[in-house]
This record gives structure tokens, C-alpha cells and sequence, in this order.
């Protein structure tokens, strides 16, 4: 059985404090992929928390999967983890709008 996003999230939170968190289920999109017979789901995480300065990627996704190691394997079979600092995330926020507004001022 696969988690429940909500679950993911509380979980999450808890051990993270994130400022910001986004949970989707993708698990519609690996409906036919024999990973799906076990039940567990597939879940795309971005996380922001400050708890994540001075670790790099590696360590950043290990204490991800270290909050959820109760939900492995049975109920999430695949995650997928982007996580920033909130320096970070504004950063690449700010980068986003950025190129937005040049890509749109160019085609006036």
C-alpha cells in the first residue's frame, strides 16, 4: 500500500522544519513498472529547511530518507528529493523570475 502524501509531508516536517514543502505522488505515471506490484508509491519531494546548510547533496537526501526510513519499502518504492537551504531556494527563485522577465521583454 502506498503512502499517503499528507503522511510524507507530516513526517517531514517534523524532522525537517521546512519553510517550504511540496509533495507529489507519481506514482499514476509507473503504473506498468514492476516496482508498482510491491504497493509502495513513487513521490517527488522538494524541501527547504535550514537544517540543510553546510551538508552537501548526499547528506541532504540521506536525512529525507532517514525521516521516512518507516515508510521504505512498503509503502514508498521510489522519491525523488530536491533540497536547498533557504538561501538557496530564494536564490534560485530569484534566478527564475529573472530569466522570465528578460525572456518576456525580449519578445515585446
Amino acid at each position: 500500500m502506498a503512502a499517503d502524501p499528507a503522511t510524507i509531508e507530516a513526517m517531514l516536517r517534523e524532522a525537517l522544519a521546512p519553510s517550504h514543502l511540496a509533495v507529489r505522488d507519481d506514482s499514476a505515471a509507473h503504473a506498468g513498472h514492476a516496482g508498482a506490484a510491491s504497493g509502495g508509491g513513487h513521490y517527488d519531494v522538494t524541501i527547504v529547511s535550514e537544517r540543510f546548510a553546510g551538508h552537501n547533496r548526499v547528506a541532504r537526501h540521506r536525512m529525507v530518507y532517514d525521516a521516512l526510513r518507516g515508510l521504505f519499502p512498503t509503502q514508498i518504492h521510489a522519491l525523488a528529493v530536491t533540497a536547498f537551504t533557504d538561501q538557496e531556494y530564494q536564490s534560485r527563485t530569484q534566478s527564475l523570475a529573472q530569466s522570465r522577465d528578460s525572456s518576456s521583454n525580449s519578445q515585446t
